[in-house]
C-alpha cells in the first residue's frame, strides 16, 4: 500500500519541496528511511513510531519504507517528521490520501506527539509557495515566522492530532499572512546611543559619513579610547531596513536557527562581533552542509572586527571579494551555494603592538620596524576596500566628566536618512542603494569633481601615491560628504575631508 505526503528541505538558504513516499509490504516489521537522510533524520523512525502510538493512532503493520525525493540531495534535520507520520497514517486509510497530497507539512515530533519548532521555516515556506502549494501545516511556535509569506493558507498546529484534524477537515488554527512589523524607534537604539559617547567628535563625524554612504570604517587608536563603544552605536544611526532587507535577514537567521523574537521578523539591523580566533569557515560560511557565516549573518547590518591584525590572515583576506560584490560563493561536495554578504565592515586596531604609541604619559617600546610589521599584517588590497581610516586618541578627563549631553543618535540618524534619500533619487532605476556601491566604471559619472577639487586630489595623489581603487573610494566618500552638506557638486573641502580619512599609511609609510 502506497501513500504520499509533502514536506520541504533546504539547499543553502533556499527551500525546496520534498516528496515523502511511504510504502507498506508484508514481512517482518521494519522501518527504513531512504533518500540520503542525515543522522537526525535517520532517528525519525523512533520519534515517529512513538508519536503515532502516544497520539492514539494505529501504527501500520509490515515492512515500512519511506523514500524522500529527490533522492540525490542530502536531507538534514527533523523538519520531515510530521510529513512522514502523516504518510504512514494514510497507508491504512486513517487519513484521506487525496486531501493529504494538497498539504505540505513541516515540524519535528516529540515522543508524545506534540510538535516542536524547526529552523529554516521562512525559506521553506517560500519554496513551497513558489512550487504551487497553498495549504501548509507548521508548528505553532513557527507560525509568526511563516506568516510573513503571503498567498498561503497557514495552519499552526501543536500536535500530530491537530494536524490530522486539519487534514480531515475538522478545523485547526489558521493564521492569515500578515504585514511584517515596522522597525520600532527603540529598536534602533538596541546597541546604545551615540549621546553616551563623550568627546570623539571626529570619530562621530566619521560614523555619520559611514552610515550615510554605506562605507567601511577602520578605527586606529590606543586601548580605552572608545573604539568598540563607537562601533556598537553605528546601527543606531543607520536608516531602518526596508521590508525586502528585513525578510532577507530573517531568512538567513531562520536557516541558522538564530531567530529569538516572537514577531517572526528581524526588524533591527544585525551587529555581529566575532572573536579574533574565528576560523575562515565560521567567518565566511561553509562546513559539511555549507551554512552561512558571520559575513552573511551581518547582511544589511554591521560586522565589527575588533583588533583586526589579530585575526588570521587567511580569514580576513577571504573577505575581499564579498566586500566588493556583496555575495559569497561556497563550493562543497553537496553543491555550490551563494549567500548574501552585503554588510558594513567596521574594524579597529592599535597603533602599534603594545597599543600605546603616541599616548601621553604612556611608555611605548615599539620601534618603527615593529610598527611597520604590525600594520603589514593587513594587506594593501584589503585596506583599499576600507573607505574611512580614522586615528583616534584617548578622551581627555575634562571631556569625560563634562555633563552636557552629546548629539543623540536620533538627530544624526535624521541627517543620514536625508543623505540616503538624496542618493536614492540619484540612483533611481540603477539597483544601487548607497554611494559605497558605485562601481568603478561609474565613479566619474556619479562623483564628478569640480576643478578645484580635482586639483586638490591630483596634488594629494602625487604626494601619497594613492592606488586607483583608493582614488575611487576617496571620490565616493567625498560624494557622501557633499550629500550630507546638501551640495549637488563635490567641492574641494569635501575632497579634503575625504583625504583625511585615508590615514593608515602614515603609521608605516605605505601608500594607500
Amino acid at each position: 500500500m502506497l501513500s504520499l505526503s509533502f514536506s520541504a528541505g533546504m539547499l543553502g538558504i533556499e527551500g525546496y519541496v520534498v516528496r515523502v513516499e511511504a510504502d507498506s509490504s508484508p514481512g517482518t516489521p521494519a522501518f527504513t528511511i531512504i533518500g540520503l537522510p542525515d543522522r537526525a533524520l535517520g532517528e525519525a523512525r523512533e520519534r515517529v513510531r512513538a508519536a503515532i502510538f502516544n497520539s492514539g493512532f494505529g501504527y501500520p503493520a509490515g515492512r515500512l519504507l519511506v523514500n524522500l525525493s529527490p533522492a540525490d540531495v542530502r536531507k538534514e534535520g527533523p523538519a520531515f517528521d510530521l510529513a512522514i507520520a502523516l504518510a504512514l497514517l494514510a497507508i491504512d486509510e486513517q487519513l484521506d490520501r487525496l486531501a493529504l497530497q494538497s498539504v505540505l507539512a513541516l515540524g519535528e515530533l516529540a515522543l508524545d506527539g506534540t510538535l516542536r519548532p524547526v529552523s529554516g521555516i521562512l525559506p521553506m515556506v517560500i519554496g513551497a509557495r513558489n512550487a504551487g502549494f497553498r495549504k501548509l501545516l507548521v508548528p505553532e511556535r513557527n507560525a509568526e515566522e511563516a506568516a510573513l509569506v503571503d498567498g498561503i493558507e497557514l495552519y499552526a498546529v501543536d500536535s500530530l492530532q491537530s494536524a490530522v484534524s486539519v487534514i480531515l477537515g475538522h478545523g485547526g488554527k489558521w493564521r492569515r499572512a500578515t504585514t511584517p512589523p515596522q522597525l520600532e524607534p527603540n529598536d534602533a537604539l538596541a546597541y546604545g546611543d551615540l549621546a553616551d559617547v563623550r568627546g570623539q567628535r571626529g570619530a562621530k563625524r566619521a560614523l555619520e559619513i559611514a552610515a550615510a554612504g554605506g562605507h567601511n570604517l577602520l578605527f586606529v587608536g590606543p586601548p580605552g579610547c572608545g573604539k568598540t563603544m563607537l562601533a556598537r552605536r553605528l546601527p543606531s544611526i543607520l536608516p531602518p531596513m526596508t521590508l525586502a532587507q528585513a525578510l532577507e535577514v530573517t531568512k538567513i537567521y531562520s536557516v541558522t536557527g538564530l531567530l529569538t523574537n516572537h514577531r517572526g521578523i528581524v526588524s533591527t539591523r544585525p551587529f555581529r562581533f566575532p572573536h579574533h580566533t574565528i576560523s575562515q569557515t565560521a567567518l565566511v560560511g561553509g562546513g559539511p552542509m555549507a551554512k552561512p557565516g558571520e559575513i552573511s549573518l551581518a547582511t544589511n547590518g554591521v560586522l565589527f572586527l575588533d583588533e583586526l591584525p589579530e585575526f588570521g590572515r587567511s580569514a580576513i583576506e577571504v573577505m575581499r571579494q564579498p566586500l566588493e560584490e556583496g555575495t559569497v560563493t561556497i563550493a562543497r561536495a553537496s553543491g555550490t551555494f551563494t549567500y548574501p554578504a552585503r554588510f558594513q565592515l567596521v574594524a579597529s586596531m592599535n597603533p602599534c603592538p603594545c597599543g600605546f604609541r603616541g599616548v601621553r604619559n604612556a611608555e611605548c617600546r615599539c620601534d618603527d620596524a615593529a610598527v611597520a610589521k604590525y600594520v603589514s599584517k593587513l594587506s594593501g588590497p584589503l585596506l583599499d576596500r576600507i573607505d574611512l581610516q580614522i586615528e583616534i586618541a584617548r578622551v581627555p578627563f575634562d571631556d569625560m566628566v563634562r555633563r552636557d549631553d552629546g548629539e543623540p543618535s536620533r538627530v544624526i540618524r535624521e541627517r543620514v536618512i536625508a543623505a540616503r534619500a538624496v542618493a536614492a533619487e540619484r540612483f533611481a532605476g540603477t539597483g544601487l542603494t548607497c554611494n559605497a556601491e558605485i562601481p568603478a566604471s561609474q565613479t566619474r559619472t556619479y562623483c564628478a569633481l569640480d576643478e578645484a577639487a580635482m586639483q586638490l586630489l591630483a596634488h594629494a595623489s602625487a604626494k601619497r601615491q594613492f592606488s586607483a581603487r583608493a582614488l575611487d573610494r576617496i571620490a565616493r566618500v567625498a560624494r557622501t560628504i557633499a550629500d550630507l552638506a546638501t551640495s549637488e557638486s563635490i567641492r574641494a573641502e569635501h575632497v579634503a575631508e575625504a583625504i583625511q580619512y585615508r590615514s593608515l599609511e602614515r603609521l608605516d609609510g605605505r601608500a594607500a
